[in-house]
């Protein structure tokens, strides 16, 4: 393929600053298909904002992020530049938060946080950066805890400091709060926006609410081949408080959903 953390946690900012990405003419087909999903699709990732990507079910939304993230590449054919901002390949450079916490059941929160740095048991370095993380998330006392022990949202939460702990430019997000319920979820959407200040995020959500709050850019995925348009997003910036303005374009996007199931 040719953020600073707005916290300063227990002393120490993490300094990976937001990469902006640029897609250009991306065709993608699964080699089991006879059409692609992907035909010339283009969308750019401004450095240090947040991307949404809203639509319906299987139009490819989870399709790109995993593409973006290298984990397709024995399964797809295909073409197009993918170019960044600062000329450095996206591998080594995306952290990446899915719907599923994927904590190890068997380690420890803390360890768990570490894994994005050494495998196994982790080092004295790490487990202090980590701490520092776990503070800002709101769980300094959780560190020994196994996750069985855990509620959805604070598993959630152990997800959203691991993320951190990779401290890589461009963050990827796969519906990462759509478990949860509505206030823990709020709460995590205002967290996120904390933390990650800085970072380039693109996050897929079925949620236009969320979508509304927190994207500084908001792009629906439909059609076949899969194609992206702009939408509308409120005057002020994320993460946004529910208002009138942001109500009527949460109702502007239920219709354009509404109509692409037709």
């Amino acid at each position: 393929m040719n953020s600073n953390l707005a916290s300063n946690t227990s002393g120490d900012a993490y300094a990976a600053k937001g990469m902006a990405v640029k897609i250009e003419d991306l065709m993608l087909r699964y080699n089991d298909a006879s059409t692609p999903l992907f035909s010339q699709l283009n969308v750019e990732l401004p450095a240090g904002q947040w991307t949404c990507l809203l639509g319906k079910s299987g139009c490819g939304k989870t399709t790109l992020l995993r593409h973006l993230a290298g984990l397709l590449e024995d399964n797809v054919t295909w073409s197009g530049n993918i170019t960044t901002s600062n000329a450095l390949p996206l591998t080594g450079n995306i952290a990446y938060m899915a719907q599923q916490d994927l904590l190890l059941p068997w380690l420890n929160v803390i360890d768990n946080i570490c894994l994005s740095a050494r495998f196994g048991k982790a080092q004295k370095a790490d487990k202090q950066r980590a701490l520092a993380l776990l503070e800002a998330v709101g769980l300094a006392d959780k560190s020994d805890v196994i996750p069985n022990q855990l509620s959805g949202g604070m598993r959630q939460r152990v997800a959203l400091a691991r993320t951190l702990m990779q401290d890589k430019p461009l963050v990827l997000m796969d519906e990462p709060f759509s478990a949860l319920d509505a206030v823990t979820r709020h709460k995590l959407q205002s967290l996120s926006a904390k933390l990650l200040d800085g970072k380039t995020v693109l996050l897929i959500t079925h949620d236009p609410q969320e979508a509304l709050r927190l994207g500084h850019q908001i792009y629906m995925m439909s059609g076949t081949p899969a194609s992206l348009r702009g939408l509308p997003v409120p005057s002020n910036l994320p993460p946004r408080q529910f208002d009138g303005e942001l109500a009527t374009h949460q109702q502007g996007i239920i219709n354009e959903l509404e109509s692409d199931y037709v």
